[in-house]
């Protein structure tokens, strides 16, 4: 095997720190030519699909790669901007954000990308950028509070996948989840209480979050278990409640049980039960996207209303705000401070010298 090299690195250099951020993806284009092979690459990951891989093959190529580009293509154009995707969109400015802020903090040690798991720009070429522009440690920041295989094992898949081709291999950390973290629970809550000054409370609170297969709990995931931690670390610093919150599990696939109780029936029972306004928000999304913007924020306000609601409103993720990057910063440059510690030292270890060797010759 040719393994892929810098024959044009200085030997002598010692490298800066590249700081890898990653979402889930998204298409090119609002199109289905654009979708079907965005569907085929994440629906095509062994960690998203749990079912055996000949089956699965059938069922992807012959029914579901027919059938759904076409209806995603729809409810992509729904949420489409002029500058593209709204999760590119957030990503890209989460990344700039972060590294503004890292260049206050540690000058230009600190290089940051940021890449999509599933389409463009993709995990191995943010890599390549990253190496070619001099990192040698390099730290992976998938942005997903809380871990599930789906997510942040497919994230450390894909990253091992294009190292394991790579002759130099980096120093590497890799950040599993930060569900619990205080900077990531009080910016959650600053956010709820920020549209709480501009709108009023609701009478009821739900934190909605991605689902997945329930067998994937009953196997050893522990994103449920992330989960309810991060919604109760949330309630317990906005002082409510039990009762005037709960959490649910959003965008259901296939006929298999996913985690429970799922959000469009949670809203439907509030309604009908006389529960007449809620606010909806993701804290397992760290940006916007179709899921946030078209499920939550279209979709399952219609079955609330419908079913006797009257007030509804979907509190947006934390995108790029400022509370957002200064938890990230934190979190980043906490998990940096060895190697920053390392690097200055290298490079005060001349100068000691130099003065040591100064002082031995005045001495003399």
């Amino acid at each position: 095997m040719k393994y892929v090299g810098s024959p044009d690195f200085d030997h002598a250099q010692q490298g800066s720190i590249g700081v890898l951020v990653t979402n889930l993806g998204t298409p090119q284009a609002p199109e289905k030519s654009a979708l079907r092979p965005y569907l085929k690459q994440f629906l095509s990951d062994p960690r998203v699909v749990e079912v055996p891989r000949l089956l699965w093959w059938f069922i992807l190529n012959g029914i579901i790669l027919n059938v759904r580009p076409a209806r995603s293509a729809e409810a992509y154009k729904t949420v489409w901007t002029d500058e593209g995707s709204p999760l590119l969109i957030h990503t890209r400015n989460q990344a700039l954000g972060l590294q503004k802020r890292l260049n206050d903090e540690h000058g230009g040690q600190v290089i940051v990308e940021f890449a999509m798991r599933y389409g463009e720009p993709s995990i191995g070429h943010a890599l390549q950028s990253l190496m070619d522009r001099g990192a040698r440690q390099l730290l992976v920041l998938p942005m997903y509070p809380q871990y599930s295989g789906p997510t942040g094992g497919s994230t450390f898949d894909a990253v091992a996948e294009d190292l394991s081709k790579r002759r130099w291999i980096p120093d590497l950390q890799f950040v599993a989840s930060y569900h619990d973290q205080p900077g990531y629970i009080s910016a959650i809550a600053d956010t709820i209480r920020n549209h709480w000054k501009s709108h009023d409370r609701a009478e009821k609170l739900l934190f909605s979050y991605h689902g997945e297969p329930r067998r994937y709990l009953d196997e050893g995931d522990p994103y449920h278990c992330q989960c309810h931690k991060t919604t109760r670390l949330v309630a317990e610093e906005l002082g409510l409640a039990e009762g005037e919150y709960l959490s649910a599990f959003q965008s259901r696939f296939g006929r298999e049980e996913w985690l429970k109780p799922y959000t469009d029936y949670t809203l439907k029972e509030m309604a009908g039960g006389g529960v007449r306004s809620v606010q909806v928000i993701c804290p397992g999304f760290s940006a916007d996207c179709l899921e946030t913007i078209e499920e939550i924020g279209e979709e399952n306000r219609d079955y609330f209303l419908e079913a006797g609601g009257e007030r509804y409103e979907y509190i947006p993720c934390l995108n790029s705000t400022e509370g957002h990057i200064d938890f990230l910063a934190s979190l980043v440059s906490d998990r940096l401070q060895p190697w920053l510690a390392a690097k200055k030292t290298a490079q005060e270890a001349p100068t000691a010298t130099m003065a040591e060797a100064m002082k031995a010759r005045s001495a003399a």
